[in-house]
């Protein structure tokens, strides 16, 4: 499982190009390109980041498993 995830991210670093700043990967295996680090709210629990597109989006800070600088 860990081996399928290290490529997934590997993949996506590539994929991303000069753009984004910071992959996260979350619990489900989903991976997230952001532009930018993204922003810790330790008071509501949330993750706030810039997507590829350019919209401000937010995820469960619970939901995250790895942070990782491109």
């Amino acid at each position: 499982m860990h081996k399928h995830l290290f490529t997934a991210l590997a993949i996506a670093i590539v994929l991303s190009g000069c753009s984004s700043d910071y992959v996260m990967s979350t619990k489900s295996g989903q991976m997230i390109v952001t532009q930018g680090k993204p922003k810790i709210d330790k008071q509501t629990g949330m993750t706030s980041y810039i997507d590829q597109d350019g919209n401000a989006r937010q995820i469960n800070t619970d939901e995250v498993s790895e942070m990782v600088e491109k």
